[in-house]
């Protein structure tokens, strides 16, 4: 072999390297990011008894929810604010400043005195938290998107952007875990109640800052690069409102996927427990396992959509999501084991999945360069904040007035609008604006 074929071949590892490691810290700070988010609601079966006093369960969960939801009408201002950042001053100054606010808010809901000691502010402290939360969470979406996309190849986008779901269902399943680990071997259920729920967020705001140390040595995309000749000072927005197409194809798909995403995950648990009646170590048994196996699918489907593109995968979810959402709800409130919980609900993700692995490169696809996190971000962010905050709070709440079937129409009609926007879109893979 020449110098020169020896050369050229170290040279492609070394941008396959490059490549990996910018994937890897990325998709790890996206995990943080998540796990910190999530342990709100996976702990909330514990503490919202410790903020918002009465002796109705499902009432006190709806309150919990709520305050999860209004983490939620942030979103939209993060999704615009840190995707003014990405598209401006650089994809890396913004995946680090939204993982520092998540840092701050972990910290701010582990050390608030509960409310038999301060009354209605203990409740509103965590409000506010959540809200911080929500701001960091709103940028993190679009930005790491974004960065993802950017940093992989043509030929296997699909699989590595997958990652980006892998790591936020993992944040939320590493929050599970921390949950299983403490009901199990380190704490009583008392011990829970009383402090135990506080370690989590001392935990999330910890590892914060370890993302933020790694997010730090992340090198910029030759994408932004690229892009920032000449400098620009156009507004975002104003940038953004050129592509209403896109906007609107955003909003259509991340309606559908969105509402099942927080269903079969935040929702699920209080589901799990309050309506089919699992044990609180069932419970996270059965969430625990259901995300690991949808882990597994979005490589998976990540890879076929570099096969076949991304539209059928899309077609995919909408049509059978539409089709088989009331049985399936129906089957798992009417089930009386554990495992068949379990099957029923891997069953919903082999659907699911055909969005939320493919759903952050095919946003980031339909935009160029100068608008992109800004685009992917917003839209999201608002579409999320209508649909997917308040999905658990909407479903709680059909429950607490006696007509808990009803959210399954609710949830067939957001996915069937998906289907729509699928059917009548290009796929992003054969018309994609990477590199305009």
């Amino acid at each position: 072999m020449s110098e020169v074929a020896v050369e050229i071949d170290q040279f492609r590892f070394a941008d396959v390297r490059r490549r990996l490691k910018a994937i890897f810290i990325g998709s790890v700070g996206n995990l943080v990011e998540w796990y910190d988010f999530y342990a709100y609601t996976a702990f909330a079966l514990y503490f919202a008894n410790s903020f918002f006093p009465g002796n109705d369960p499902v009432i006190q969960q709806l309150n919990a929810a709520v305050l999860f939801a209004i983490g939620f009408v942030m979103r939209p201002i993060g999704g615009w604010l840190f995707g003014h950042v990405a598209d401006h001053h650089g994809r890396r100054k913004a995946l680090m400043l939204s993982v520092l606010l998540m840092c701050f808010g972990s910290l701010v809901i582990s050390v608030i005195p509960t409310y038999a000691v301060i009354g209605t502010a203990a409740p509103v402290v965590l409000g506010l938290a959540r809200i911080i939360q929500g701001l960091s969470l709103g940028g993190e979406y679009g930005a790491s998107a974004t960065y993802l996309t950017e940093v992989a190849d043509e030929k296997h986008r699909g699989f590595y952007v997958s990652f980006h779901y892998v790591t936020l269902i993992g944040g939320q399943l590493c929050a599970i875990l921390v949950l299983l680990l403490l009901q199990q071997v380190f704490l009583t259920a008392d011990q829970m109640r009383a402090w135990g729920w506080r370690i989590p967020f001392v935990i999330g705001a910890m590892i914060a800052i370890i993302a933020l140390k790694m997010r730090s040595g992340l090198h910029e995309t030759d994408a932004f690069i690229e892009a920032r000749k000449p400098v620009r000072h156009e507004s975002s927005l104003k940038a953004l409102f050129r592509h209403p197409r896109q906007i609107l194809i955003v909003v259509g798909l991340t309606a559908g996927g969105t509402t099942a995403f927080y269903t079969y995950t935040t929702y699920m648990q209080k589901f799990l427990k309050l309506s089919v009646g699992l044990t609180d170590n069932q419970t996270t048994l059965v969430s625990a396992g259901s995300l690991i196996f949808a882990i597994c699918l979005q490589p998976i489907y990540g890879a076929l959509s570099d096969r076949i593109g991304r539209k059928p995968l899309l077609i995919w979810f909408g049509s059978m999501g539409t089709i088989f959402t009331i049985p399936l709800l129906h089957s798992l409130q009417t089930t009386s084991s554990a495992i068949g919980a379990f099957l029923l609900i891997a069953a919903a993700w082999m659907i699911i999945a055909g969005y939320t692995s493919i759903n952050a490169v095919v946003k980031a696809e339909l935009f160029p360069t100068t608008v992109r996190a800004t685009g992917v971000g917003l839209p999201f962010a608002i579409t999320t904040s209508i649909f997917g905050g308040p999905a658990e709070s909407i479903a709680l709440w059909f429950k607490s007035i006696g007509h808990e079937a009803w959210f399954s129409y609710y949830l067939t009609l957001v996915i069937a609008i998906a289907l729509l926007v699928s059917l009548t879109m290009r796929d992003t893979k054969r018309y994609s604006m990477l590199g305009k």
